[in-house]
């Protein structure tokens, strides 16, 4: 029995000052669920092969930052997503909603995919947001480390 409470409260404590920090954004997500968070600049004078350049949401990039310094961002996602046979957001979301604290690691592979793809392909970044994913990650992340931070526990 103590080995178990040990181990919980060792990755209670492996991950809580990151969710902390990720935590400060979930106002800012449910605000934006859903929404477009980019657009487009085109130069004045510009002609039909002028490179159009993406311009994103100041919130949107610090929150990317934040994750790049997190635990969770994690180049091997992939072999989660494999493992846990995830498809498409509707996966993820399935996912994320039967979560525990032994999947904390996957909660995080989940944030570090869009993380990861978004620095090649920007648009996966907003995906995050449009699809609730973020916030739904981070809501997970913070409801399961409160579970267990909680007095009495």
């Amino acid at each position: 029995m103590d080995d178990s409470k040990a181990s919980v409260a060792e990755r209670i404590e492996m991950f809580q000052g990151d969710v902390d920090k990720l935590s400060a954004y979930l106002p800012w997500l449910i605000k934006n669920s859903g929404a477009k968070l980019w657009n487009t600049y085109t130069p004045e004078n510009s002609g039909p092969g002028t490179l159009k350049v993406p311009v994103y949401d100041s919130t949107l990039l610090a929150f990317v930052k934040a994750v790049q310094k997190t635990r969770f961002y994690n180049k091997y996602y992939v072999y989660t997503y494999s493992k846990y046979r995830i498809r498409d957001y509707k996966d993820e979301l399935r996912l994320i909603e039967k979560a525990e604290l032994k999947d904390m690691e996957v909660l995080g592979d989940i944030l570090a995919r869009y993380i990861q793809k978004g620095m090649v392909k920007g648009a996966v970044w907003n995906e995050g947001v449009e699809y609730g994913v973020y916030e739904k990650v981070i809501t997970k992340m913070k409801e399961i480390i409160e579970f267990y931070t909680r007095p009495g526990k």
